[in-house]
């Protein structure tokens, strides 16, 4: 006679193995679905470095693959599909992408040829010109081509660039001049891009950082327009690259307008010597009266006189509630602030004693 416990426990048995089959074809849907589903993403670069897995770049958020995908379901589909080692370069990742479409394209080596600009935020646009002058890949249409560093690239020679850099781009500024309207970043185009297209990007992306920045800003700062804004925010960028102390800075400048101070910065002073700087200031430099020279005029320079980047923008846009008025250099990284010129005194004397020091 049949085994009456047996029997009984036959169709949990059946039940049990359906369940655990219905499972795997979920997950198997699932792994699909993330695997194949197409993306929102535009086009993009990705870059891969020494060292990278398809599961360093894809699991862990170099490459977001969908809205829909679960990260146990994407490193399933990479455990059986993604093989072998990668290879560095940067690969194009065509617009919409799937998980399945980037395992194929690091797969079989989908790179093109790819051009890295790296534009430091405080440098100005004669730095910014003279690398995309010196980057292989730029194609110059706008900027006039150096037939050597050892000719040497002067302010006059900027001067020139810059005017046919505003007419191409439609960008309007004093003296013609569009210094700080280019945003700092690290960008990579197609090997060919044009200076044109380069430059218009890199100053859309600024104005685009400033136009919303300005939307956003606090209430009664005593900037009438962005690009006072903008001029103010290439200083800061140029006094300290410390983030937490912009707004403070920002807080000593709004401080000294409002009271009818001028700004005093040193920076202006660099700037608006343009060829002469020779890395120092000389009390002749500080009693000179130039366009930018803050000791000496009252009020913001007539342009910015660096690229900002969405930091010191940021910080323009909301100064700290402080009522500093002075600060410099504490010689040990960092400045000291003060509210009264008796305590700024204190901490210049330190600073010199600091500096004597070392």
């Amino acid at each position: 006679m049949p085994n009456k416990k047996t029997s009984k426990k036959s169709p949990l048995k059946w039940l049990a193995l359906v369940v655990v089959l219905a499972l795997i074809a979920l997950w198997g849907v699932i792994v699909y679905v993330t695997a194949f589903a197409k993306t929102d993403r535009p086009a993009q670069t990705l870059t891969v470095d020494k060292g990278d897995t398809y599961h360093s770049l894809l699991v862990k958020d170099k490459w977001q693959t969908s809205p829909f995908a679960s990260s146990t379901a994407t490193r399933l589909y990479l455990k059986f599909h993604a093989k072998g080692n990668l290879e560095t370069g940067i690969y194009q990742i065509p617009q919409g992408a799937s998980l399945a479409d980037v395992v194929k394209i690091l797969g079989q080596g989908g790179q093109v040829a790819m051009i890295k600009v790296q534009i430091i935020e405080g440098r100005t646009v004669k730095d910014l010109y003279h690398t995309l002058k010196t980057t292989d890949g730029v194609k110059l249409e706008l900027l006039t081509p150096l037939l050597s560093d050892a000719d040497g690239y002067s302010w006059a020679d900027v001067a020139r660039d810059n005017a046919k850099v505003a007419k191409a781009l439609n960008v309007s500024t004093p003296n013609g001049n569009p210094e700080g309207q280019f945003a700092p970043n690290t960008y990579f185009f197609n090997q060919g891009t044009s200076d044109t297209v380069i430059l218009k990007k890199l100053h859309t992306d600024q104005m685009a950082i400033l136009d919303k920045a300005w939307t956003q800003r606090d209430k009664d700062l005593p900037y009438k327009t962005p690009y006072d804004a903008l001029i103010m925010a290439s200083i800061i960028e140029k006094e300290t690259g410390i983030t937490s102390e912009r707004k403070d800075v920002s807080a000593v400048f709004v401080n000294r307008l409002r009271q009818g101070m001028r700004l005093q910065t040193d920076p202006t002073i660099i700037y608006g010597l343009f060829d002469r700087y020779d890395g120092k200031i000389y009390r002749s430099n500080i009693d000179e009266r130039t366009d930018y020279n803050t000791y000496q005029i009252d009020g913001l320079p007539p342009t910015p006189i660096a690229l900002p980047s969405a930091e010191a923008i940021e910080a323009t846009m909301h100064p700290s509630d402080v009522p500093y008025i002075y600060f410099v250099a504490t010689g040990k990284g960092g400045h000291k602030f003060s509210v009264t010129l008796d305590e700024h005194n204190k901490a210049v004397a330190q600073y010199r004693k600091v500096m004597a020091e070392k």
